[in-house]
């Protein structure tokens, strides 16, 4: 028994108990490791002219059986010696792999394991592992036996044909974890089928065909070996993309926008991206990862790389196919410049086939905007308005003026002269937006209003300050330059200061009201809509905005108020509380006590 040469136990336990998360993947690494045994005599007979060899007679073959207990892993690869076999799997962390590829540094070979630690995944599933192994133009064969713990032994061996074929005796059962699943026909698929549908050489199992009358037994390609990433676009048609992306993504409806991209330069990668028809059920909700799959040499890495999407781009779904620095297990992927480079393209990349789509079919993108716009706008207020700019071209608004959605250039490119500054409304429809006693004015100049139906869309154009250098403004705030100073009423105003100080801060009169009495808008930072949201979040502290609450001078209503003010001062309180409750339900909020403006409001009607 040959001792291995590093600290085994410890260095077998840590890799099998903490660096691998997921015992399925074990598969994963040994056919990575066959794919880079046959890579590596592909390559030698290319460069050293060797013959009889071709890329079609090269394969994986996967053999389980129930009876035993055994999974056979075996390629036609390169093989190893026994000199190769101790220094090879003797040394854990000790990779042939990265060897080989150091030693063609400057050629272009792609090997998928260069790490040494791979094979020693096969130890979370196999309490005895045996490798038999023949190298190319070698007579002799040798097997490598380990139970991996106390260490190994290396003896000769029969072995018909060069290649290695790895023999998994796995585990007893336990109450926690079912090992016999591994030998299980439908189990081996999935696992091929998810990690390495695209290992470029074909992996053989039997599988079980149902005739008629009777089954049998044949051996079948599970993998599909080319990824359609890597074709041509020119060699793909719509139908591709929608099948490849329904059967990935386990979605009935074809995808709204497919992006198919290869990029060489600064930073080289595949990728496939999809914006799915619809938000998944989960969308909005905590329990939602956003993320792409991760592939390299057509292994797949990570089910989910969060660090591939922004969180403004969550919706979509699809892959990503490059060469970059991982952890020892493969996993996960360290952070590097290259990894944060792949991702800004991407992020640029959907940016651009967004406002493609916009202008292209502008029906299909207001399908995309319903299902995800909202998740647009929180991108440009998240982050202290980090992807603002990125956002902005691609956000959608109803309008008082437009029976279909706009965007903001639209809005400004459709200005009439004198105008500028970009107006907007909060309301819960584009009608109560209309209904606002602001509206009618800036209607009447052509003005246009757009219409805020979402709670988050104020914080975001305030995050967005302006655009083209238009500032946005409410039609419910304070405007300074429209107010109306008549004379004679000081005492009227005070009175009516006076009397609702605690619900405004400020009376005035404005002439910007024309079928309107009264209304009510905000001064400072926070709106009345503002104030409706954060006092609805979770540990309110009772937000406030400052309410000023205007007068139409001109208006009937208005000077009945005069003339109750110098003859009934109790009347002229009771409307006053009915003007005010009248305001806020104009601007949305809610009355404090609403069976006492009914109250009110039908003893004036009585009188």
């Amino acid at each position: 028994m040959r001792k291995f040469k590093t600290e085994s136990q410890k260095v077998l336990d840590i890799m099998i108990n903490s660096i691998y998360t997921n015992k399925e993947i074990f598969l994963r690494e040994l056919i990575s490791n066959c794919s880079d045994a046959i890579d590596k005599l592909y390559y030698q007979s290319l460069t050293q002219n060797i013959g009889g060899l071709s890329r079609e007679s090269f394969a994986i073959e996967i053999t389980p059986d129930k009876e035993a207990r055994t999974i056979i892993i075996r390629d036609n690869g390169i093989g190893m010696s026994a000199d190769e076999l101790d220094s090879h799997l003797g040394v854990i962390a000790h990779s042939g792999s990265q060897e080989f590829k150091n030693a063609a540094e400057h050629e272009d070979i792609d090997i998928i394991g260069q790490f040494g630690v791979g094979f020693y995944s096969a130890f979370m599933v196999a309490k005895k592992v045996r490798v038999r192994s023949r190298k190319y133009g070698e007579e002799n064969a040798h097997a490598w036996l380990s139970n991996g713990t106390e260490g190994y032994e290396i003896k000769p061996t029969e072995l018909e044909g060069h290649g290695t074929e790895i023999t998994l005796w796995l585990k007893d059962n336990t109450e926690e974890e079912n090992f016999d699943q591994y030998v299980e026909e439908y189990v081996l698929r999935r696992i091929i089928k998810r990690y390495s549908d695209y290992i470029r050489y074909p992996i053989r199992m039997p599988v079980t065909v149902y005739g008629e009358e009777e089954s049998r037994v044949e051996v079948q390609t599970i993998n599909s070996m080319t990824p359609l990433w890597v074709r041509n676009k020119n060699e793909i048609g719509e139908e591709d993309y929608n099948e490849f992306y329904r059967s990935s993504f386990f979605d009935q409806e074809d995808p709204l926008l497919s992006i198919h991209a290869r990029v060489e330069g600064k930073v080289d990668y595949k990728a496939l991206l999809f914006v799915p028809a619809k938000a998944p059920y989960d969308y909005y909700s905590k329990s939602y990862e956003k993320g792409l799959k991760l592939y390299t040499s057509g292994v797949m890495i990570s089910e989910k790389c969060a660090d591939l999407l922004p969180d403004c781009f969550s919706f979509v779904r699809g892959l990503v196919d490059c060469d970059l620095p991982l952890n020892i297990s493969r996993e996960t992927i360290q952070q590097n410049h290259q990894l944060k480079a792949i991702a800004e393209h991407i992020k640029g990349k959907i940016q651009k086939e967004l406002l493609a789509l916009l202008k292209k079919d502008r029906e299909k993108y207001e399908r995309f905007y319903r299902a995800f716009g909202l998740q647009l706008r929180y991108g440009v207020y998240a982050d202290w308005g980090l992807e603002k700019d990125l956002l902005k071209d691609l956000l959608l608004f109803d309008s008082v003026g437009r029976d279909a959605p706009i965007t903001l250039a639209e809005y400004v490119e459709s200005m009439p002269e004198g105008q500028d500054k970009i107006y907007y409304g909060v309301g819960k429809t584009k009608e109560a937006v209309r209904a606002m006693p602001q509206t009618e004015a800036l209607v009447d100049k052509g003005y246009d209003i757009l219409c805020f139906d979402q709670d988050i869309d104020e914080f975001a154009i305030r995050v967005l300050q302006n655009y083209q250098e238009k500032e946005f403004v409410s039609i419910a705030a304070v405007v300074a330059d429209e107010e109306d100073k008549p004379e004679g009423y000081d005492e009227v105003l005070a009175f009516a200061k006076e009397h609702l100080a605690e619900k405004v801060g400020e009376i005035k009169l404005t002439k910007r009201l024309k079928t309107h009495a009264v209304c009510l808008t905000a001064a400072g930072e926070i709106s009345l809509e503002m104030e409706r949201v954060l006092n609805a979040l979770p540990n309110a502290n009772g937000v406030k905005a400052e309410r000023v609450l205007e007068f139409n001078a001109e208006h009937a209503v208005f000077g009945k108020l005069c003339r109750l003010f110098a003859t009934d001062k109790d009347a002229c309180g009771q409307l006053l509380d009915i003007l005010y409750d009248h305001a806020c339900l104009m601007a949305g909020l809610e009355v404090s006590d609403p069976a006492a403006y009914v109250d009110r409001v039908t003893r004036f009607l009585a009188e």
